[in-house]
């Protein structure tokens, strides 16, 4: 088995990473590369690791203790992995195995200078670089140095932030095997790392190159600040030329050292413009070559560039497919719907096929393409108004591609850009009524779905489904619900400008829309209070449930004094809100209903933080606040000049204003209503493929879109290994930001508040919701982690309708997503809970525990001392 032991780079292609490691196959596959110059060298396999490791059995239990300890135990970690590194390095080579290694260097010339490099299993993956997690040593002189540097290469395994890194990344150590990469060192005069797309905007179209002199170590380091020069369309077009005092030079003897640079060669570019260009091409042709962005390491020895390392950019996100080169502008659906986390194939096609305007995926999120509507000066207007009200941030993305003139192209009014957007529709009568009658009939279409939907199974269903998706869509379309939502924004709209522009108030549509009627999303909060009056009264109940782990508690209830009673309550509120969940909008993700135990910690809270009795207090408070603030408007609004005309019109919009902005809320709820029916079939149907042996588990259909389940249901044959990738796709897009505005060249577009009455420090976000409130703030990534006590501020990424139970017991919201009229701003205002939204980072930037002030009339967060 020696000529398993040592490969040449030639015969390595990208396929061998369980052989080569991941740099050994990006190695190879470089070397493939018409073009491409890579060093000469071979690599020591991982059947070579495995042969060494087999010679110390005590390694087996140290790597079962490794994987028990807590990763956050810094200190049993150091420990144990230096335990091992020792381990290794003290393992004399097999005989047969130093000499396929030395047989390998006689060919390549055994005196030359070698550099010895890394290369694990898990490692340069498309999913997870691990840039930085093992050892590279150069300058290597001589067959027993490079012996004994392979040697350590292996122990590097087990470094501190290897160890660390993987336990992050769920990787199991035993999993992981290292392969050794020998390679003929390059002398460079200079060295750097190039990007075949920025790094920081993601624009495909334009490549960086850093560059230092003498070895790259000096830039990977952090010794110099490298040159950088930018590159679109084969010209440099932006360059930043430093001072470098300091190189790495290789020593005759072996090793390395750092030179001080001649003073007049420091501010000399380590690159002429011409070959930064030609290096470009390089990696143009490289990114070809593995399909996607790339981050290379390149040396320049004797006019001649030689590549060292490519892996793909893993943090950059996906472009939608357009199918054309043209180009496009993408607007986040996630952003609007008060959820970017990604969506798994099943949730992000069920959204496609049941929304208004086609959508495109990328990174598991949505997207919407509205380059048309920008390119019509008409619709643009529109387009930019609507946008705007939901998020400025979106809004100055935008305008931000509109100012690069060649970007959108501009097409006359009367072309495909389509009538302009949101178009006012026809005003309706100020009339409860008519939320009424929207309500029936959105219910009467969901207990028809329920019922027409139990019959069906395999390939009818999927018929019917469609068909039902049909029906989902004209109840979405309704013109009477689009007018009812309408009338409530437009009259918050109408009050927030008059009530300023008259009385000199900011926002005071705030306290008159306080416990609206007809709010879904708002009653879902407080009816929670009342579930936990039922259980507060009994302490055994309390305590069980401070102990529950299971789905299957509410069986256990009836056991319990007052348990029946308990049951019954919690049964009731999911027969009314258990379709609901956090990331509703993705069909896959688990519905209250599914799992009650999310709601406990919720109910926990709200038994210990409030008095029996509140949600009724809780309504008829704001009820009172809001009526006061009415007459108080009025009689303010009567004391002006033309006040009596100003007062019944503000008296007109506050009527319309409380009789349709709960209404905002329900279409949301009848969406999400629908969707807990399509998904209960097609578990069922996923039940099914599990009996028939099609899939090993049900949750596997998540990972297929709607269209390719429907074929798996039709031919009862599935790719188990196309599930595996999806499996493994939706893990990494975690790790991505969606952007706002994405455009076709990959460029994430943020946008920014372009405002100078936000204190110095502050955090800038979006004022929804009036007041002014001090607290501690509790970053909260997942709603089943909460745990609030009276006075706490929520800080978090997002909050949809879900998250409504937690409001009622909070003071003061921040969001890092979000409007205007998105679900948490309306909820915030019901409750009278000051509020900022779409605060950059808010979670990254404010710590959990610390003191904050929540401006909400003036839309910025303070971190107090």
């Amino acid at each position: 088995m020696t000529e398993q032991y040592v490969v040449d780079l030639q015969e390595v292609d990208g396929t061998q990473v369980a052989l080569v490691g991941g740099k050994g196959a990006q190695l190879g596959g470089l070397s493939r590369i018409d073009g491409i110059r890579v060093p000469g060298g071979f690599c020591v396999t991982t059947d070579a690791f495995r042969r060494v490791m087999e010679e110390a059995p005590s390694i087996g239990g140290l790597l079962d203790q490794l994987s028990r300890v807590n990763p956050d135990d810094r200190e049993a970690i150091r420990t144990l992995s230096a335990q091992i590194r020792r381990t290794i390095e003290g393992i004399a080579m097999p005989d047969d195995l130093a000499a396929a290694i030395t047989r390998a260097l006689a060919r390549l010339g055994e005196q030359a200078a070698y550099a010895v490099r890394s290369s694990a299993t898990a490692e340069d993956l498309p999913t997870a670089s691990f840039a930085g997690q093992q050892d590279t040593y150069l300058n290597v002189v001589g067959p027993a140095a490079i012996l004994q540097h392979i040697s350590q290469c292996w122990a590097s395994l087990f470094t501190e932030r290897a160890v660390i890194y993987r336990r992050r990344n769920g990787i199991d150590h035993r999993t992981v095997h290292m392969a050794v990469v020998v390679q003929q060192m390059v002398f460079p005069h200079a060295a750097g790392i190039m990007f075949t797309a920025d790094p920081v905007t993601g624009n495909r179209k334009v490549a960086t190159v850093d560059a230092g002199f003498g070895l790259g170590e000096a830039l990977v380091s952090g010794l110099v600040n490298p040159d950088v020069f930018a590159v679109r369309h084969g010209e440099v077009v932006a360059r930043t030329i430093s001072a470098k005092q300091r190189a790495v030079h290789a020593l005759p003897a072996g090793g390395t050292q750092e030179v001080a640079i001649d003073s007049q060669r420091q501010e000399q570019p380590a690159l002429t413009d011409e070959q930064v260009v030609r290096l470009v091409q390089l990696g143009r042709r490289i990114e070809a070559h593995f399909g996607r962005p790339q981050d290379i390491e390149w040396c320049l020895a004797d006019d001649d560039f030689q590549i060292v390392q490519s892996r793909p950019i893993t943090t950059l996100f996906p472009v939608p497919e357009s199918g054309d080169q043209e180009n496009h502008v993408y607007v986040s659906v996630g952003h609007g719907q008060m959820m970017t986390d990604p969506m798994k194939p099943l949730g992000f096609s069920m959204w496609q096929l049941t929304a208004m305007v086609p959508m495109h995926e990328a990174g598991g999120r949505l997207f919407v393409d509205v380059t048309r509507r920008l390119a019509s000066p008409a619709s643009r207007a529109g387009l930019l108004d609507a946008l705007g009200k939901g998020d400025p941030l979106i809004r100055d993305a935008l305008e931000t591609v509109l100012d690069r003139d060649d970007f959108v192209p501009s097409l006359p009014d009367a072309g495909p850009g389509g009538p302009p957007a949101g178009g006012a529709p026809a005003p309706i009568e100020t009339d409860p009524a008519i939320v009424t009658e929207l309500i029936e009939r959105s219910q009467v279409s969901v207990a028809a779905l329920e019922r027409d939907i139990r019959t069906k199974t395999g390939p009818a269903l999927f018929d019917f489904l469609l068909e039902a998706f049909e029906e989902h869509k004209r109840v979405l379309s309704d013109p009477l619900s689009h007018q009812a939502i309408m009338a409530g924004m437009e009259a918050t709209w109408w009050l927030n400008d008059k009530l300023q522009e008259w009385l000199g108030e900011k926002n005071a549509a705030d306290t008159l829309t306080l416990s609206a009627p007809d709010n879904v999303t708002s009653e879902m909060g407080l009816a929670l209070l009342d579930v936990a009056d039922v259980i507060r009264p009994h302490s055994e109940l309390v305590a069980f449930l401070r102990g529950v782990e299971d789905d299957d508690f509410l069986d256990e209830l009836a056991k319990l004094a007052g348990g029946t009673e308990a049951r019954e309550a919690i049964e009731t509120y999911l027969d009314r809100y258990g379709m609901r969940c956090v990331g509703e909008i993705d069909i896959t993700r688990p519905r209250w209903r599914e799992r009650p135990t999310t709601l406990v910690p919720v109910i926990l809270d709200n038994v210990r933080n409030f008095e029996p009795g509140a949600a009724e207090r809780r309504f008829e408070q704001g009820r009172q606040k809001a009526q006061k603030k009415e007459q108080d408007v009025l009689s303010r609004l009567r004391a002006l000049p033309d006040g009596d005309r100003k007062a019944d019109e503000a008296k007109r919009m506050i009527d319309r204003v409380r009789t349709f902005i709960g209404y905002r809320e329900y279409p949301k709820y009848g969406i999400v209503s629908r969707y807990f029916v399509y998904k209960q079939a097609l578990l069922k149907e996923a039940e099914r493929l599990v009996q028939a042996d099609v899939l090993p588990e049900k949750e596997d259909i998540f990972y297929l879109t709607f269209q390719e389940l429907h074929d798996v249901v039709r031919s009862h044959q599935v790719d188990h290994q196309l599930i595996q990738q999806r499996k493994d796709a939706f893990r990494s897009y975690h790790a991505l930001t969606p952007p706002r505005v994405l455009t076709s060249d990959g460029e994430a577009v943020t946008g920014t508040y372009r405002r100078d009455d936000v204190p110095a420090g502050a955090l800038t976000g979006l004022p929804v919701s009036a007041g002014t409130v001090e607290g501690r703030a509790r970053v909260i990534l997942d709603m089943a982690d909460a745990d609030l006590e009276a006075g706490d501020i929520l800080v978090t990424p997002f909050t949809d309708p879900s998250w409504s139970p937690l409001f009622v017991g909070i003071a003061g919201l921040v969001t890092e997503v979000g409007g205007l009229m998105t679900h948490g701003a309306v909820i915030a205002r019901e409750y009278g809970l000051p509020a900022v939204v779409g605060v950059e980072q808010a979670t990254r930037l404010i710590r959990d525990g610390q003191r904050i002030r929540v401006h909400g009339t003036d839309g910025y967060v303070e971190i107090l001392p």
